[in-house]
């Protein structure tokens, strides 16, 4: 149903390098980019080279948490996303784990992006 999501980040350049090096595990690498003001627009791809994801610069502070959830092919990606976000001292939600209440084999990890967003990678298998 989605076919692109903009986030505003405080800085560009480095959201962009938090996202790429913590969600590597699922094939996440910048796409395209293109100037915006001062600063510039990223679209970040996943294994189908779309840029699904796109980080601008805010045009303010931002006072409401949004949750990303990135599609992982398998736990092990999950996992591995987890093992780079505390490499990287993210702030870890919620380490792996299946979660049944959602349905079984929700396989997911929750961080904190650097803006303070809830950024999950998730399993359904």
């Amino acid at each position: 149903m989605i076919d692109h999501l903009g986030v505003q980040v405080a800085d560009v350049e480095a959201s962009l390098a938090f996202y790429v090096r913590t969600f590597a595990a699922l094939g996440l690498r910048e796409a395209m980019r293109h100037p915006v003001g001062g600063s510039f627009a990223v679209g970040i791809a996943g294994a189908d080279g779309f840029p699904h994801l796109w980080l601008s610069p805010a045009g303010g502070a931002e006072t409401r948490e949004i949750h990303l959830a990135l599609s992982a092919p398998d736990r092990a990606a999950v996992d591995a996303v987890h093992e780079a976000a505390r490499a990287a001292g993210a702030g870890v939600l919620h380490p792996p784990r299946e979660w049944p209440e959602y349905h079984p084999g929700y396989y997911a990890v929750f961080l904190r992006d650097l803006d303070g967003h809830n950024v999950e990678a998730v399993c359904h298998r």
